[in-house]
């Protein structure tokens, strides 16, 4: 995701990890304060603009349970952290690695399924253990998915 968002535009990835672009205006006082809505020009609404860019690239890449857990999120930088607390702590990306190792496991063929549903399915757990840093080799893949082929298929 950090990557798509770079390549579309860079400053969207900088409002992420730094906040939103927020327009102020400065007081004779030299404090700084927010501009209201109606104050805005066309730099203040070009800065809105990007804000709500960035929020969108990040609600259209996740899917609808994700989408629960951010919803209430105000800021891009508040969605990213809310995901990383979800899916990027150390101890999470632990228990997750974990429950798919035994998945990996214990895969076996159900009775009703045929091999692109169990290939499909297969393939959705190494990829997930492999973008989490567990990789296989081709060939220890190869083996798993012989050793869970039911007898009907032998040769």
């Amino acid at each position: 995701m950090e990557n798509y968002i770079q390549a579309e535009d860079y400053e969207l990835w900088m409002l992420i990890k730094d906040g939103p672009l927020i327009p102020k205006r400065i007081k004779e006082d030299s404090v700084a304060m927010v501009k209201k809505p109606e104050e805005f020009n066309s730099e203040d609404f070009k800065m809105m603009e990007k804000n709500a860019k960035v929020k969108k690239l990040l609600y259209f890449g996740l899917g609808p349970d994700e989408y629960t857990r951010i919803s209430e999120c105000e800021s891009a930088k508040d969605i990213w952290d809310a995901l990383q607390v979800a899916h990027g702590t150390n101890q999470v990306k632990q228990s997750r690695i974990e429950l798919l190792k035994k998945n990996y496991e214990l895969f076996e063929m159900g009775n009703r399924e045929t091999i692109m549903d169990i290939y499909t399915r297969f393939t959705h757990i190494t990829n997930e253990l492999k973008s989490l840093g567990k990789t296989f080799s081709t060939e220890e893949l190869v083996r798993k998915i012989l050793r869970f082929l039911p007898r009907t298929w032998e040769a």
